[in-house]
């Protein structure tokens, strides 16, 4: 199982960078996790434009077998654990996994209903670069409680 996370975003921050990177390490030979830039869309008209050519980009980057998860703010909140039991679930399935964080304009309604899974971090806003550091932890939070792993002591 391999898991893919798509950001539509440009570069991130150093501190955002160096944070993702830190898990991703943590994690190399136990997960394999990939984060991915997708630009944004540019000479667009308008938000909904925007939000349907990076729709095109994340359809185009998700594996055409892979189950797609979208985080939206009107997805599931998803508890640590839960996250931890969708994880084994994967694994168990053995399938690939697509995670994206849509751009700066949110999702297209294609990627949401196209999407298996919704997953809500929260109802707040989220600043995009926060979001995938969150993210990427959260995986290795959740490796870590499968594989008891002293990283999380809940």
């Amino acid at each position: 199982m391999r898991l893919q996370l798509l950001c539509v975003s440009r570069r991130p921050a150093a501190w955002a960078a160096d944070a993702t990177d830190e898990y991703l390490k943590r994690l190399q030979g136990r997960l394999d996790l990939k984060v991915r830039e997708l630009p944004p869309a540019q000479g667009v008209a308008n938000a909904t434009q925007q939000r349907e050519r990076e729709a095109d980009a994340v359809f185009k980057a998700h594996p055409e077998r892979a189950l797609l998860v979208a985080l939206d703010e009107r997805g599931k909140a998803w508890s640590t654990a839960e996250l931890a039991n969708e994880l084994a679930e994967w694994q168990q399935e053995g399938r690939d996994v697509t995670l994206v964080i849509g751009g700066a304009e949110g999702l297209d309604p294609r990627v949401r209903e196209r999407a298996e899974r919704v997953w809500s971090l929260s109802r707040l806003t989220l600043p995009h670069q926060m979001v995938r550091v969150i993210v990427v932890e959260q995986i290795y939070r959740a490796w870590s409680m499968l594989n008891r792993h002293p990283y999380h002591r809940a």
